[in-house]
């Protein structure tokens, strides 16, 4: 072969080899969270949350949210609460999706992503035309139904002595249907979801009794995806794909266009 080719051979040969080395680093220095098996996290929530098919709001966008930054992701539903966190704080889940701050005080294996995915509204529900809205007074007064587990209504009920904690959303409802609770005490949306395919004629008490920020947390062997995905469900706020999932899920229950809570 002429000196001349040769060295044209050689030359290519070597920027070849340089690209695959450039290649090879690049890929090295991706983040973690390209290269991450895929996740499940879990929620105690039911629809219009987590639904079958996984078209609610909660599996939408976690699902969305991963992908952004390249993992798969999806949810499952735990029925019990309690079971679910310490799943996620042994590893055996990989997360927690809607849940209130602070829960790594006590899980200290759960790392929460620090940018709420949705305001929850506890408010009551009531079959009585006589109540016209849900006070710390009429809660007093009244006979109150909640879950078992649901602290955040525990403060609000003070020292009535007619209350009665049930099992599950059924239960909560049927109090209602037999006149044995004034006011069954839940969350909005999960609310108005049952009423809507019961057709149960029960009214939701405005304003709401109390409102709380809920979170997504990660096992801490996912740690080095807090912050993309942070990142990720951040830009969805901003570039309206949050508030086109939120709309979705939530405005046939409100009849009409929600915004954002």
């Amino acid at each position: 072969m002429p000196l001349l080719a040769w060295c044209h051979v050689r030359g290519r040969c070597a920027a070849r080899f340089l690209w695959s080395a450039q290649a090879c680093l690049l890929l090295l220095a991706l983040p973690s969270a390209f290269c991450a098996q895929p996740l499940v996290l879990s929620t105690g929530t039911g629809p219009p949350y987590a639904l079958p098919g996984k078209a609610g709001f909660l599996d939408q966008l976690t699902k969305e949210t991963f992908r952004r930054i390249g993992v798969d992701a999806s949810v499952q539903v735990h029925v019990n609460s309690a079971r679910a966190l310490i799943n996620a704080n042994n590893g055996v889940d990989d997360g927690l999706v809607m849940r209130v701050a602070g829960l790594e005080k006590k899980y200290p294996s759960l790392v929460m992503l620090p940018e709420r995915i949705i305001g929850n509204d506890f408010v009551g529900y009531t079959l009585s035309n006589n109540l016209k809205t849900a006070n710390l007074e009429t809660l007093k007064t009244s006979a109150v139904g909640y879950i078992t587990g649901w602290v955040v209504f525990d403060g609000l009920v003070g020292g009535n002595v007619n209350v009665t904690k049930v099992r599950d959303a059924d239960q909560l409802f049927r109090l209602l249907r037999l006149g044995r609770a004034d006011v069954a005490l839940y969350e909005r949306w999960q609310g108005l979801w049952l009423i809507r395919h019961t057709g149960t004629p029960i009214r939701l008490l405005e304003p709401p009794l109390a409102q709380v920020d809920m979170f997504m947390y990660l096992h801490k062997k996912h740690r080095a995806l807090v912050g993309p995905a942070t990142a990720a469900l951040r830009r969805m706020k901003q570039d309206g794909t949050y508030q086109a999932l939120y709309s979705g899920a939530f405005s046939p229950l409100a009849g009409g266009l929600s915004a954002a809570r």
